[in-house]
């Protein structure tokens, strides 16, 4: 999934920022690939990566880790037999921000070279 969203800048926030609402996130959701994510409680997204075997799911989770290091922005990761599962808020505004949504983006598109057939 070709996503604008993916080509833009993790801007850290600071503590003075508010979560976004539903109607500001909106249309950065849509943007992400609906049958992996959802936002939960308006205050964090979940998303649920579908793989063919262990191995594929451990490379994706390590670019994950690889990604989450470079900006600075650490999602929660559950990794298993054929699946892995995001949680990701920010923490320091204890909801969602623009980043989380652009973050979420960029694992849509490391996950289209493993998407199952």
């Amino acid at each position: 999934m070709a996503s604008t969203l993916a080509d833009q800048e993790c801007e850290a926030c600071t503590s003075e920022d508010e979560p976004l609402t539903e109607a500001e996130y909106d249309d950065y959701l849509a943007e992400l690939d609906d049958d992996v994510w959802e936002v939960v409680d308006d205050h964090h997204l979940d998303g649920t990566y579908a793989f063919e075997d262990f191995r594929d799911a451990l490379e994706f989770t390590y670019e994950i880790g690889e990604l989450a290091e470079e900006e600075w922005h650490h999602p929660d990761l559950h990794l298993e037999w054929g699946e892995v599962r995001v949680e990701m808020w920010t923490h320091k505004i204890d909801g969602l921000h623009k980043t989380d949504f652009v973050m979420a983006a960029r694992m849509d598109r490391i996950h289209e070279q493993y998407a199952p057939a």
